[in-house]
């Protein structure tokens, strides 16, 4: 396949502006110059070496009268435009370098769009055509041992950068290729970050605190995009340093920057046989033999809840995980349907063994606006009269802008949960 053929657009000329076309011609003139195959051949072994390759015959091509009328700044812009189409991730690199955007949704090689700072909005660029973006996925996805064809067309893996890339490639994606990458931010957010731009208050700050110091186990729980996996970290910054942690996670993303005892786990899908696959089950089982202090599992989401809850009732409180879920009550629900995909035990039994597990629910919302904040704390409490789990609200918080509140009528009775051991 030529250079152009690379990264040319696969819409019709009249489509395309005049930026496009004379990228375009850039590259095709380029082309005749270089031979592509052998620069990325050479990209494998020597990087500098293919880069300088290709910039010197871009130096060669705009050097001619055709290209005379360009100032130096449009001549360097078409080179760089060129060489990330090559070697790096094209029209994204921007999107990726720059530490407040958070997510990268491509939908397709004409529509990307990225949120910085709670909010989505669409970027200015866009791939020239499928086969631009495919090689960009193929370009991610080959370090990390994983592709994606017609036979697998999804994949999921996390990038050495520590990034978390999800890819669906046609026939399954219509207008595809879609990509989706969520960012983490390098420096650990703590609660007391979080504290100062609102998602949570003071008080809030010292009740979660002391619940984690106290070995109270906690769940967060809440919707796509509203923090939850931040949030976990922030509480996981609160376990005492000496203690030995083990997380378990689809993609590795929590953080440690303090703590000097951390095992992390992460699972593993089958390969292309079918084979190999290491499930967040096996690990959560694997890491009880391990000696834990705290057993940290990113997101609960399977069968896994019955091994977790487990752990939870028998020595190891103080664990600390996630799920989706729309509220406290939906919690109990979720882990009682988890926990009937891997047994059959009765309705009620697990719910009261969910009830003794989970000491601590926080609710995570996310307004309009792109604003995450805590909404909810509830305490998981089984009836024994109606031999069904309830959930008691400590504190409430509707929106944003609202100031939260503790409920009277429960905080009497279960505050001291976090502080009875103080």
């Amino acid at each position: 396949m030529s250079l152009l053929e690379l990264v040319q657009a696969t819409q019709p000329n009249k489509h395309r502006t005049s930026a496009d076309n004379l990228f375009a011609q850039f590259q095709e003139s380029v082309n005749q110059l270089v031979s592509v195959s052998l620069v990325l051949s050479l990209s494998k072994t020597n990087m500098q070496r293919a880069r300088n390759e290709v910039r010197d015959a871009c130096i060669s091509v705009l050097a001619r009268p055709d290209y005379s009328k360009l100032t130096e700044l449009q001549k360097e812009d078409l080179i760089e435009q060129l060489l990330r189409s090559l070697f790096g991730f094209g029209p994204i690199e921007a999107l990726l370098d720059d530490p407040s955007v958070t997510e990268i949704m491509i939908n397709g090689p004409q529509e990307v769009f990225f949120e910085a700072n709670g909010r989505i909005s669409a970027w200015g660029e866009h791939f020239s055509s499928g086969e631009q973006l495919q090689i960009m996925i193929d370009r991610m996805l080959s370090p990390v041992g994983r592709r994606v064809d017609e036979l697998s067309p999804m994949a999921s893996a996390r990038l050495d950068s520590g990034y978390r890339v999800n890819v669906v490639i046609p026939p399954i994606a219509i207008d595809g290729p879609y990509v989706t990458i969520r960012k983490f931010f390098e420096q650990t957010i703590t609660l007391e970050d979080m504290e100062i731009s609102a998602s949570v208050d003071a008080e809030l700050v010292r009740y979660l605190s002391e619940a984690v110091v106290n070995r109270q186990s906690i769940a967060i729980s809440g919707g796509t995009g509203t923090g939850k996996t931040t949030f976990l970290n922030a509480l996981s910054v609160c376990i005492p340093e000496n203690e030995r942690i083990i997380t378990i996670e689809d993609s590795a993303e929590l953080r440690f920057k303090t703590h000097k005892h951390v095992l992390r786990l992460e699972a593993r899908p089958a390969n292309s046989e079918g084979l190999g696959a290491v499930s967040i089950q096996d690990l959560v089982i694997n890491a009880l033999r391990m000696r834990p202090d705290r057993i940290v599992v990113g997101e609960c989401r399977g069968a896994e809840a019955l091994d977790m809850i487990q752990a939870m009732t028998t020595g190891h409180k103080g664990s600390l995980t996630t799920l989706h879920a729309n509220s406290p009550a939906d919690v109990i629900s979720r882990l009682t349907t988890m926990v009937r995909f891997a047994s059959e035990i009765p309705i009620e039994v697990i719910e009261s063994n969910i009830c003794s597990a989970l000491d601590v629910i926080v609710q995570m919302e996310r307004d309009a606006s792109g604003h995450r904040f805590v909404s909810q704390i509830a305490n998981p409490v089984f009836d024994c009269d109606t031999r069904r789990a309830t959930i008691r609200v400590l504190y409430l918080r509707e929106c944003f802008d609202d100031q939260g509140c503790w409920l009277k009528q429960n905080t009497e009775a279960l505050l001291p949960l976090a502080y009875e051991q103080v």
